[in-house]
């Protein structure tokens, strides 16, 4: 029973970190390396149909502000 208890805590750990959600620091960390280290001006959630999304303002180096859009149960980048 012991074996069985302590496997259970080990799966329920590796799988715990499938089931993570982009943070708001993570999609700034993203949206950052995206755009070759601009300033993050915002950070918004939102939906986008069933999806939701985070849509980070970043200041590019040029000068323009860019939305960069981070997939929060991805990190999917676009």
């Amino acid at each position: 029973m012991k074996h069985l208890i302590k496997i259970f805590i080990l799966a329920l750990c590796l799988c715990s970190s499938v089931f993570a959600a982009v943070s708001r620091d993570d999609a700034a960390e993203l949206a950052q390396k995206k755009t070759s280290g601009g300033k993050v001006l915002s950070v918004e959630k939102f939906m986008d149909g069933s999806k939701s999304v985070w849509r980070v303002k970043v200041l590019t180096s040029a000068g323009d502000v860019r939305a960069v859009f981070v997939d929060e149960a991805t990190g999917t980048v676009h």
